[in-house]
C-alpha cells in the first residue's frame, strides 16, 4: 500500500483513530465493519441483518441486546449511502455508556487510501489496523551524498530523513610523499578511490537492494565523483536504475543532505516534504518581502481569519487536537484552505517557533 495521504488527511485519521481508540466494551459488543472499493452495500445490509439473528443466541441478556442495537444502528446508518464511496467505507456501532446505561454511537469514515478487503468483527474494541496502516508512510527514497574524502547515505521516508550511516575513505590528499612519482602517487589516489566506490556500493546494496518501497534514488556531491561512482561497477544494476536524479550538491554531510533536498524539489514534487516547503518557503518569503500578506500567533491569525482576509491557514501538528479543530472550524466558515504543518522539516520547526499558528493572506492588510 502507498500512503498518498496529505497531512490534512493524516492529521483527522489520527484524531478519528484517538477517538474511536478510547472506547472499550464489556464484552464482545462493539461492532466493526470495512466495506472494499466497489462492493454492493445491500448485501453489507443483508449480511448484518443476518448477523443480527445469530446473535440472538447470546446468553448474556445484556451482551445480546447490545450487539443487536448496535447492528440495528448500523443497518440504518448504511441506508443514508447510496452507494459506497470511492475508497470504500469504514463504520463503527456500540454501546459506550458506564455498565447499566445506554449510549450507542455510530461512526463511518471514507478512508483517504482504498479499502481493499471486507472484514466484519465484534470484539471488545473497535479494530482500527487498517486505518492506522494507512498512516504508515511506505514509499522510500534513497539519498546518497559522495565524494573522494567521505559519502553518507540516507532515507526520505514521508517528510523524514535518516542517516543510515557515514562513510570516510583513505584517498590520500593531493599533496604525495617526497620521493613519490607524480604517476605512482596518482596510481595509488586512484585505486583507493575505487576501493572507496567499492565500499560505498555494497553498504548502498546493504541499505536499499531488498527494499520494495524504494521508489528511487538521488545522487549528489561536488564535483565529478558521484559521476564516475555511477558509471563505474560499483553498484548493482537494479540499483543503478533507481537512480532518478544527480545532483552537484557542494556538502557531503547533513548540511549536504538539506541541500541536496532543496535541490530536488523537481524530483519529490508530488511528495508531502515538498509540499510543505513550498507553502512554508513562501509564508517565511512573504515575511521577509512584504509582511502585510501574511499573519503569525494566535490572536493576529484568528483576527485576520475572521475577517475573511485568510487564503491559506498554517497549523503546526504540535498545536492541541482541540485548537486545531477550533481553527479548521472557523476556516471553514470563510472558505479558507488549511495545511497540517509537520515538525519534522526545518521550515515546520520555525513555524512551531512563531507560535505554531500562521497564515497567507488574499490581499495586504494595513494597520
Amino acid at each position: 500500500m502507498v500512503s498518498k495521504i496529505t497531512a490534512k488527511q493524516q492529521h483527522d485519521l489520527k484524531a478519528f483513530i484517538k477517538e474511536l481508540g478510547q472506547h472499550k466494551g464489556r464484552h464482545t459488543e462493539l461492532v466493526t465493519i470495512y466495506v472494499p472499493v466497489g462492493y454492493d452495500l445491500n448485501k453489507i445490509i443483508q449480511q448484518l441483518q443476518q448477523e443480527q439473528g445469530t446473535a440472538a443466541n447470546i446468553k448474556s441478556a445484556s451482551t445480546r441486546k447490545n450487539v443487536i442495537d448496535a447492528l440495528e444502528r448500523m443497518v440504518q446508518h448504511l441506508r443514508l449511502f447510496k452507494k459506497t464511496p470511492e475508497n470504500g467505507l469504514a463504520v463503527f456501532s456500540g454501546n459506550i455508556a458506564p455498565e447499566g446505561k445506554q449510549d450507542f454511537k455510530v461512526w463511518s469514515l471514507e478512508p483517504p487510501i482504498p479499502i481493499q478487503m471486507k472484514l466484519y468483527r465484534c470484539d471488545k474494541t473497535f479494530l482500527l489496523d487498517l486505518l492506522i496502516e494507512m498512516l504508515q508512510v511506505k514509499e522510500v527514497y534513497g539519498l546518497v551524498l559522495i565524494d573522494r574524502r567521505e559519502g553518507i547515505i540516507a532515507s526520505l521516508k514521508g517528510k523524514s530523513v535518516t542517516v543510515l550511516s557515514k562513510h570516510t575513505s583513505n584517498v590520500p590528499g593531493k599533496m604525495r610523499a617526497g620521493g613519490q612519482s607524480a604517476a605512482r602517487f596518482g596510481r595509488i589516489r586512484e585505486n583507493a578511490a575505487k576501493e572507496f566506490y567499492i565500499r560505498m556500493g555494497e553498504h548502498l546494496k546493504d541499505a536499499f537492494f531488498e527494499n520494495k518501497n524504494l521508489k528511487g534514488i538521488i545522487v549528489g556531491g561536488p564535483g565529478h565523483t558521484k559521476q564516475e561512482f555511477l558509471d563505474g561497477d560499483f553498484i548493482t544494476s537494479e540499483l543503478r536504475k533507481k537512480v532518478i536524479a544527480i545532483k552537484d550538491i557542494t556538502y557531503t554531510d547533513e548540511f549536504g543532505l538539506q541541500e541536496l533536498l532543496d535541490s530536488s524539489q523537481d524530483i519529490l514534487a508530488k511528495e508531502e516534504l515538498a509540499s510543505e516547503k513550498k507553502v512554508m518557503n513562501k509564508f517565511f518569503e512573504y515575511l521577509a518581502k512584504n509582511d502585510k500578506m501574511v499573519s503569525y500567533g494566535n490572536d493576529d491569525v484568528i483576527k485576520k481569519l475572521q475577517m475573511g482576509a485568510v487564503d491559506l491557514l498554517l497549523l503546526s501538528e504540535s498545536l492541541s487536537d482541540e485548537n486545531i479543530a477550533y481553527f479548521e472550524e472557523e476556516a471553514a466558515k470563510y472558505g479558507t484552505k488549511v495545511e497540517i504543518i509537520s515538525v519534522e522539516t526545518r521550515e515546520g520547526i520555525q513555524l512551531k517557533e512563531f507560535g505554531g499558528i500562521g497564515a497567507i493572506l488574499r490581499y495586504e492588510i494595513h494597520e
